[in-house]
């Protein structure tokens, strides 16, 4: 055990010091820094990591270190732990700006609606009021080179509807900056920087998909406007997906630390131990504490040249909603549970009309197997609108490949909400749903995309559909992949499936898109 304390002090201390000796030599030598393609390595350093990696733990260990307690190697851990991080601060947080931003809001006024009124004109005439207010926000940023210039790069939140800029660098240098690129979905912008940046070097961008649950981590920036706030942590989680704060959507593939972040410190880095940028901070869970999410690097390295050069982002899409095979949904389509992606639904008018199904089985892309629905994402998203992909799939048990036109994908439109259920005719109530005959009053009410199959206008609490995400409003379209166009053919069809059996339901949701589901017991 004291062995192995003495192996990992040397190792963390040869770390440091190690990697000090760069910041301290990129700090007098900010000219080579900037020079540096922070998208790349290049082969010098290559060279200089691969000889750091390689070089030995000295052999044998050292008498003064054998002759220290456990308690006081604890302490060196500690004090070269402590010595990496600060180093990586260091070098990280020269780099790291507030931005100050102005933007003009519509100015609400709860009386418009009656000073609108001819009635109330028509006596009191055109009575002013004020149409916009001025806002101002504080947010952060980190400083990039990328092919020749410098960037700032931030959240899309941060900058989104901003009339002025103003970017404040720790030492006081202050330039104005405009927006260059930006980007919703993966809410990421790159701002301009408008002016010379005197002696200061940009981040380092590493690799986030080289981050390890518990690496150390520190997150850079201004929250609640004090400026230029460290916070240290380890990366507690990845991959998680998140809710939007706006409800809008999700944020995929995100970076969970503990490394507080509060309001302010959007858009700043979150940094390794070796001081390169992993993630930029962009959300925090709501009442609790300790739990913050950053977005990889490597997708912002992804969109970063369509960000700069368009000043927007284009995704390539199929046109079809997809699901994850589960095991319950392996079993009904004959196929191995994460063996392929199910085809839920098929847009219309999209590339992928009249040339995928609905229960289509995608097993791969150009030969690439796919498993999930994130890997057949990240696989179509990033190529080019046009390009042809080769799809094998599985239709009706059978194997077939097919080749699909990409095209671009459009955004999102959110669906209305349903309204309240009247009272007609039930089907038998299964799995905790009730259902009713779909009509054009149903279609009207509900919004609904069909005229097809019973719509579903009650989920009991608690319930196996309450659980399986059921809700009033969604439409069954069929049962065991029966068609179901009445409450008389649901009751039919519904108490073909035992107590305790498993039924597979084909179910329009209200945004109007299909999936599978399978609910089992009662």
């Amino acid at each position: 055990m004291k062995k192995f304390l003495v192996i990992t002090v040397l190792t963390v201390a040869l770390l440091a010091t190690g990697f000090t000796l760069v910041v301290n030599y990129r700090a007098r030598h900010p000219s080579v820094a900037n020079g540096l393609d922070l998208l790349s390595t290049t082969q010098s350093e290559a060279a200089e990591v691969e000889a750091g990696a390689s070089a030995p733990l000295p052999t044998p260990l050292p008498a003064d270190l054998e002759g220290l307690s456990s308690e006081q190697l604890q302490s060196l851990i500690i004090a070269a732990g402590e010595s990496a991080i600060k180093a990586a601060i260091r070098a990280a947080s020269p780099a790291v700006v507030q931005i100050a931003v102005t933007m003009e809001q519509k100015a609400f006024n709860p009386f418009e609606q009656l000073l609108n009124d001819p009635f109330f004109k028509r006596f009191f005439g055109e009575i002013p009021t004020p149409q916009k207010r001025i806002e101002q926000a504080i947010g952060s940023g980190f400083l990039i080179h990328y092919q020749g210039h410098h960037y700032i790069l931030t959240n899309n939140h941060v900058i989104e509807g901003a009339t002025s800029i103003n970017i404040v660098f720790p030492d006081g240098q202050q330039f104005k900056g405009e927006v260059v690129g930006s980007d919703a979905e993966l809410d990421v912008a790159a701002v301009r920087v408008k002016g010379e940046i005197q002696g200061l070097a940009p981040v380092r961008l590493g690799d986030s998909d080289r981050v390890e649950i518990g690496d150390w981590v520190v997150a850079i920036g201004n929250p609640i406007g004090l400026q230029h706030t460290v916070t240290a942590g380890i990366i507690s989680a990845l991959e998680r997906t998140v809710p939007r704060p706006d409800n809008n959507g999700y944020f995929y593939h995100m970076i969970q630390t503990d490394a507080a972040i509060n309001p302010g410190n959007s858009g700043g880095p979150l940094v390794n131990a070796a001081g390169e940028v992993i993630g930029i901070n962009t959300a925090i869970a709501t009442n609790t504490e300790g739990i913050n999410f950053a977005i990889p690097i490597n997708r912002v390295k992804q969109i970063l040249g369509q960000l700069i050069a368009k000043g927007r982002v284009t995704r390539a899409w199929l046109g079809i909603y997809i699901a994850d095979i589960t095991p319950a949904l392996a079993e009904h389509f004959g196929i191995e549970a994460g063996g392929g992606v199910l085809v839920n639904d098929v847009v219309k008018k999209s590339p992928a009309e009249r040339l995928l199904q609905r229960g289509d089985i995608i097993l791969s892309v150009d030969g690439q197997a796919v498993h999930n629905t994130g890997e057949l994402q990240d696989l179509i998203m990033f190529r080019q609108v046009g390009e042809k992909v080769r799809l094998e799939i599985v239709r009706a048990g059978q194997r077939l490949t097919v080749e699909v036109p990409l095209g671009e994908r459009p955004s999102q439109v959110q669906a209305g909400q349903p309204g309240e259920g009247q009272t007609q005719e039930q089907g038998v109530k299964r799995f905790g749903l009730t259902v009713q005959n779909n009509s054009p009053e149903m279609v009207q009410r509900f919004g609904l995309a069909t005229d097809q199959g019973v719509v579903i206008v009650a989920v009991d609490t608690g319930s196996v559909a309450y659980w399986a995400g059921l809700e009033v409003g969604d439409v069954i379209l069929e049962v065991n992949r029966r068609a179901v166009g009445s409450v008389e053919e649901w009751d039919e069809l519904i108490s073909r499936v035992p107590q305790g059996g498993t039924a597979l339901l084909t179910v329009l949701d209200r945004q109007g898109v299909t999936h599978f589901l399978t609910l089992s017991g009662d």
